[in-house]
C-alpha cells in the first residue's frame, strides 16, 4: 500500500476515535441482563396481529398499539414522559387523494395548532439517571410502531409490519425493562420512545424535536431501532451482524461496536445506501436538532419489505436478543460515560449537524 494513502487512512481513523466517549474498562461493567426471545416474540406477534390492522396513522389499531407500548413502559417501572402521562400527543391532517389519480395516495399533514386533525401519539417512558452531575442528561432509544395499514383488495389486505418496525419496539420495550430490572440504575437519564407516523415523512420524530422531553441540549445521543427481527437480506443473510446509518458522521457508531464486541454482534459499516437510510429514518430531526443520533437496523432490505408477508412468524427471534442485548449494551455504555459522542468536523457531510 502506498505510504501516503496508509498515513491518510490511520489520520482519519483516529479523527473519527476521538469522536466516540472512551470506554470504562471491562471490569467496571456489571454483567448485562439476559433478553428472552420469547418475550420479544410475544410483543412483535401482538403488535402484528391482524386486529390492529397495520398501524396506519392515524388509525384504532394504531391507538391500540399506543396504549399496549404504555402498558409495557408502565410493567417496567419506568416514569411518564410528559406531565404524568405516557403520550405525547399531536395531530395529523389527513388529505384524501386526487379521485381522477389512480394510484393516489393520502397526504398526513403535522399540525402543531390546538384542535386541528387526528390525533397520533408518541409514547414515552423514562428511567431516571442516578449521577447527580450526569441525571440532567439523557439518552434517547426509540423506534417507530406505525406501519402502512391496509390494501385496497385481496384475500389478504392487512400489511402487519412485523419487521418493519414492530421488531424495533420489542426491542426498545425490552431493553427498558432489563435496564430498569438492574439495581444500579443507569447515570444518565435514559428515554425510551415509540414514534408514530414514521412511514408518512417522519411525523412522530419531527414533533419530537419541537417538543423534547429532554431538552435537546442536554441529549448526548440517540439510537433509532429499524427492522431488527429479519435475518434474510437481500445482500445475503445476516445472522449475528448489524449495520449503523451515517456511520462516520459521529462517535456513536464506535461506541455501538464496542458493545458488538461484548455481545459477540458485529457493528458495521453497510456501503451501500447507508447515507440514504440515515436521511429517511427517525434518527435525522434528532440530527438535524446537533444530537448525534443514528438509526441501527439488521436488515434495510428484506424480501417482504411493505410488503403483505412481513408477519410475526418470520423473525429470527433468538438473533433479535442477540442485537437487542447490544443495543442495552450500548445505550449503557452512552449513559455511564461521563463523556458524550460528538459529530466529526472533519466529515464535511457532518457540517449540517454541528451544534
Amino acid at each position: 500500500m502506498n505510504s501516503k494513502l496508509l498515513a491518510a487512512l490511520l489520520i482519519g481513523g483516529a479523527l473519527i476515535a476521538a469522536q466516540a466517549p472512551k470506554p470504562r474498562p471491562a471490569a467496571a461493567r456489571p454483567a448485562l441482563p439476559a433478553i428472552s426471545p420469547a418475550a420479544l416474540a410475544s410483543h412483535v406477534s401482538f403488535l402484528a396481529s391482524d386486529p390492529l390492522a397495520g398501524r396506519e396513522t392515524p388509525s384504532p389499531g394504531l391507538d391500540i398499539a399506543a396504549e399496549y407500548i404504555a402498558s409495557q413502559f408502565r410493567r417496567a417501572g419506568l416514569k411518564p414522559g410528559l406531565d404524568r402521562s405516557y403520550f405525547q400527543t399531536a395531530r395529523v391532517t389527513v388529505i384524501p387523494p386526487d379521485p381522477e389519480k389512480k394510484k393516489g395516495r393520502r397526504v398526513r399533514l403535522l399540525e402543531d395548532g390546538a384542535g386541528q386533525g387526528e390525533e397520533a401519539r408518541n409514547v414515552i417512558g423514562v428511567l431516571p439517571g442516578s449521577d447527580p452531575a450526569l441525571k440532567d442528561t439523557c439518552v434517547l432509544l426509540s423506534a417507530h410502531y406505525d406501519h402502512i395499514g391496509t390494501a385496497a383488495s385481496g384475500d389478504d389486505r392487512i400489511y402487519n409490519g412485523a419487521n418493519d418496525n414492530a421488531s424495533g419496539v420489542a426491542a426498545v420495550i425490552e431493553t427498558a425493562a432489563a435496564l430498569a430490572s438492574r439495581r444500579a440504575r443507569p447515570r444518565r437519564t435514559v428515554v425510551f420512545i415509540a414514534f408514530f407516523g414514521e412511514e408518512q415523512g417522519m411525523l412522530g420524530s419531527r414533533y419530537y424535536a419541537r417538543h423534547p422531553a429532554c431538552p435537546l441540549e442536554k441529549t448526548a445521543a440517540h439510537v433509532n431501532l429499524e427492522q431488527v427481527g429479519r435475518t434474510d437480506d437481500t445482500e445475503g443473510p445476516q445472522i449475528a451482524s448489524v449495520t449503523l446509518t451515517g456511520f462516520e458522521l459521529s462517535g456513536l457508531p464506535a461506541v455501538l461496536q464496542a458493545a458488538g464486541n461484548r455481545t459477540a454482534v458485529k457493528v458495521y459499516k453497510r456501503e451501500r445506501a447507508e447515507d440514504k437510510y440515515f436521511l429517511r429514518s427517525d434518527n435525522l430531526p434528532l440530527a438535524q436538532a446537533g444530537v448525534p443520533a443514528h438509526t441501527l437496523a439488521a436488515t434495510f432490505g428484506f424480501p417482504d419489505y411493505h410488503g403483505l408477508d412481513d408477519e410475526w412468524d418470520r423473525l429470527d427471534y433468538r438473533n433479535m436478543a442477540r442485537i437487542t442485548r447490544t443495543v442495552m449494551a450500548g445505550v449503557l455504555e452512552l449513559a455511564n460515560s461521563p463523556g458524550a459522542p460528538e459529530w466529526n468536523p472533519q466529515n464535511p457531510e457532518a457540517e449540517p449537524y454541528l451544534r
